[in-house]
């Protein structure tokens, strides 16, 4: 039973489809669940540090029902993105009702969405990563993949790292500088790829070029079967699923930077280089990303295994209760820069 808990996760889009039934109020189920009963049961329940003994994840890594568990978002997430759209198009609705919609739905796009293609983006086999690809795609973010694999796990906590939070950078300017660097980072990285390998820019490799095509084919087909409403729809819940995204890179490593060695190279990648949450519903809810030093550590370690390390720098609360505080930049600041090491506190 134990191996079940992750199906917890899907509690957001059970909010969701809450919302876009019943309509009304209803429609806000979704971010109130998020953003105020998670945090509220995250500081319920105990803090649970502890890691699987070898044997453990032996079992773990041998059952496929944490795969499937992945698997499963894809018609999730584009089942209830569809009954969005068709809600959207057909029912008269009024403007709470469609704002109250575009944050639920772009929060199943972030968490189930987003979240659950990263994990599958650092699979080895094709039809994993293209089914990560494919929950990136009504978020335009298709290039995470790319920075995210190649640029990120190289350059995360320094400088040339686009998805790094400066120390005292509000989540509000990080927005704007994670989203615009991450994305020309990704054209940069798929250019290198394509020469390295002597390719031309219009090759079947090029992956950013077929990302690009996917998503405006998305949004063409959305504004030529629909109204115009709700090709506003589908772009907002996008950016909302994006902006989720972001929000959880800015506390995934804020403030926190890799040295510099006397050859000018950065150390390498430690778990002390990202912020650790061991807070239960937070991490059965976002499929462990909250042990995300490990992840750094070893990217292909999947998620059901990933370990606590007592020498990461660890957040007071859960992933979903930091980000509802990073948006309090005063308050922000006042709780986790004292939490920074002092050597890294390089603004």
């Amino acid at each position: 039973m134990k191996d079940l808990k992750y199906l917890a996760a899907f509690s957001i889009p059970l909010m969701a489809i809450i919302g876009l039934i019943f309509k009304g109020v209803w429609v806000w189920a979704t971010p109130i669940f998020a953003f105020v009963c998670i945090p509220v049961l995250e500081l319920v329940f105990p803090i649970d540090n502890k890691n699987l003994e070898p044997n453990e994840i032996d079992t773990k890594l041998k059952k496929n029902i944490f795969d499937w568990l992945l698997y499963f978002n894809l018609p999730v997430v584009y089942s209830i993105l569809i009954y969005g759209l068709l809600l959207v198009s057909i029912s008269p609705l009024e403007t709470y009702e469609i704002i109250g919609l575009i944050v639920s739905v772009g929060i199943v796009l972030g968490v189930n969405g987003i979240n659950v293609g990263h994990e599958l983006g650092h699979r080895q086999t094709t039809n994993e990563r293209f089914i990560g690809k494919a929950l990136l795609l009504p978020s335009f973010y298709m290039h995470f993949y790319i920075e995210h694999n190649y640029g990120h796990h190289l350059h995360a906590a320094t400088p040339e790292d686009p998805a790094t939070a400066r120390f005292n950078q509000s989540v509000y300017s990080f927005w704007f500088t994670s989203t615009i660097r991450q994305y020309f980072s990704a054209w940069k990285i798929q250019i290198k790829l394509l020469k390295n390998n002597n390719l031309s820019f219009i090759s079947l490799k090029n992956d950013m070029l077929w990302f690009t095509i996917l998503q405006l084919a998305y949004l063409l087909a959305v504004f030529s079967l629909f109204s115009i409403t709700t090709f506003v729809f589908a772009v907002a819940t996008g950016v909302v699923g994006f902006i989720l995204l972001e929000t959880v890179n800015y506390i995934e490593h804020y403030g926190l930077l890799r040295q510099q060695t006397k050859s000018g190279r950065y150390e390498r990648v430690k778990e002390v280089h990202s912020w650790n949450s061991n807070h239960v519903v937070g991490r059965i809810v976002l499929y462990e990303l909250t042990r995300h030093s490990d992840h750094h550590y070893k990217s292909s370690k999947k998620y059901q295994v990933l370990d606590c390390h007592e020498e990461s720098p660890q957040m007071p609360f859960g992933y979903p209760t930091s980000m509802v505080l990073a948006m309090l930049p005063p308050l922000w600041f006042k709780i986790m820069n004292k939490r920074i090491p002092k050597e890294m506190m390089v603004s």
